[in-house]
């Protein structure tokens, strides 16, 4: 299973970037039928957070129908520009 591959489909509404390159995954665990994400927002106000949760959701029910997708919102560690891959870093032009 390719599941960090997979949500690269997910794209930041805002940002135009998927939530890979932009650091916002921290974990995937995958438990007999379960796949469960620990990732967070760019911030706790993020006003694109349910469409991008959603997203990631959507997804991965698509990619892997057999499988039960929980998505885990995590706050800490906080978000940074840190977490952003240098392909990342490329596509906002910083």
């Amino acid at each position: 299973m390719e599941i960090m591959e997979t949500l690269r489909l997910v794209i930041d509404p805002e940002l135009e970037i998927n939530i890979i390159d932009l650091g916002l995954v921290y974990a995937v665990y995958v438990k007999e039928n379960q796949i469960e994400i620990e990732m967070t927002l760019s911030s706790s106000h993020c006003p694109m957070g349910s469409s991008i949760v959603g997203g990631v959701q959507n997804c991965l029910e698509q990619h892997y129908p057999d499988y039960k997708t929980t998505v885990n919102l995590v706050w800490e560690p906080a978000w940074s520009h840190k977490n952003i891959s240098e392909e990342g870093k490329r596509l906002l032009g910083i």
